[in-house]
């Protein structure tokens, strides 16, 4: 039998610290989300024009996708999460001012801060947690990624309850605002400095000096990472298309009240949340090649059923189905994007698949209010359905490395100086 490392303080507080702001970033995420119907109608704008307000996020978060890999093998993750930390406090707080002033300008600017702040912060957090994952030598990423959905819940819940008493959005936001600095300053102390770090000392001069986007470049020359990263676009863009537009698909395209699409979403929500925490066995079993396809498949049920379902109640069930089935998708690609290689290039090469991730996840589903405004929002979901079924085709990437990464990570010492 396989000895895992043991834990000490250090390693556990620093494991904590991720899963506490992850667990923030769900909540104001959530928070948002929950809110968008009453947002639009306060901004008394179009679906397609809601669609460009929504663009303000896509633009902020992939300038911080972008540059991120890139600072965190210059200065580390944790300034580089800090650095986030600040930018979506201020986002939530120039959202808050922008709904109470019924302003779609302070909105979209807003949403871009917020957007930055969450990109840097978490493609910082992807290459954090993979490194915890290797120094473990078991699953981390799964839960991460499954406090970022916990949180979704609770900021769901807590919409879902605002938007029923007819809270004003901008106290909402700004109170999240608090909450999410609070947490911040804890995550920042607890989060070692240097992880990810890339220096002349660590034998990796060159490379740092070449830059961040330069080495994230050079790694798609890698067959399987391309075949990873094309998993990674399908399965985050069913994420972020629920998180997008689903009280919205449900209010416009099954008839239902606010209240009740935000209610799907909380639903969406508790399923991601579910699938994973629930993960990590499933996927020692059956390993990821296996879990991924079947979350493919399981998806694209729920999504047809929402598409194509005449029963509002039906397609309420069904997103159930779509958040189980897209709910490991994500941190299972970017685990397997970390793994097999040795550690020198892990960094860049979750740096990657993160970007490519973050990219569908927050640029793509915006634009399909465009496509919203002459088909419909339901019927604009078949995109969706199409990239999930293409996802499901090309799962055999994820089949791990016969290399062990456990072997090859320094002790959890060494690693947090």
């Amino acid at each position: 039998m396989k000895v895992m490392p043991a834990m000490d303080a250090r390693t556990r507080r620093w494991r904590a610290a991720l899963f506490l702001f992850m667990l923030a970033i769900g909540v104001s995420m959530a928070s948002w989300v929950a809110r968008t119907p009453a947002v639009r109608d306060a901004l008394d704008v179009s679906t397609g024009s809601m669609g460009l307000v929504l663009f303000g996020l896509s633009i902020g978060s992939m300038a911080g996708v972008l540059v991120s890999g890139g600072l965190v093998r210059k200065h580390g993750g944790r300034p580089v999460i800090a650095a986030g930390a600040v930018l979506l406090v201020a986002g939530l707080l120039v959202i808050a001012g922008g709904a109470a002033l019924e302003m779609s300008g302070g909105v979209f600017g807003g949403l871009a801060l917020f957007g930055a702040g969450m990109g840097l912060a978490e493609v910082a957090f992807n290459i954090e947690g993979a490194a915890v994952e290797r120094t473990l030598g078991r699953p981390v990423l799964p839960v991460l990624h499954g406090c970022f959905s916990l949180g979704t819940v609770v900021g769901a819940l807590l919409g879902m309850g605002l938007t029923a008493v007819r809270f004003p959005v901008g106290w909402h936001l700004a109170a999240v605002a608090v909450a999410v600095a609070a947490a911040a300053v804890w995550t920042v102390r607890a989060v070692p400095a240097g992880t990810g770090r890339e220096d002349a000392e660590s034998g990796d001069g060159e490379r740092a000096r070449g830059g961040g986007l330069r080495a994230q470049l050079a790694v798609w020359s890698d067959r399987r990472l391309v075949l990873i990263g094309l998993i990674v676009l399908a399965m985050a863009f069913a994420e972020g298309s629920a998180n997008d537009w689903l009280p919205l698909l449900m209010v416009d395209g099954h008839g239902t009240s606010a209240t009740a699409g935000s209610l799907t979403f909380m639903l969406f929500a508790v399923a991601m949340t579910t699938g994973r925490f629930a993960g990590g066995p499933l996927l020692v079993r059956y390993g990821p090649a296996a879990v991924v396809r079947a979350s493919a498949l399981v998806a694209a049920v729920g999504v047809a059923v929402v598409v194509f379902s005449s029963s509002a109640l039906l397609a309420g069930a069904a997103v159930v189905l779509w958040g189980l089935g897209a709910s490991l998708g994500f941190p299972v690609t970017v685990s397997a994007a970390g793994e097999g290689e040795g550690v020198r290039d892990a960094s860049a090469r979750v740096a990657a698949v993160s970007t490519a991730g973050y990219a569908a996840f927050l640029v793509g589903p915006p634009s399909l209010g465009f496509l919203a405004d002459h088909v419909g929002l339901r019927a604009a979901m078949i995109v969706v359905l199409v990239l999930l079924g293409g996802a499901a085709l090309i799962t055999g990437a994820l089949r791990r490395r016969t290399a062990s990464p456990v072997a090859e990570v320094p002790s959890p010492q060494s690693d947090l100086v």
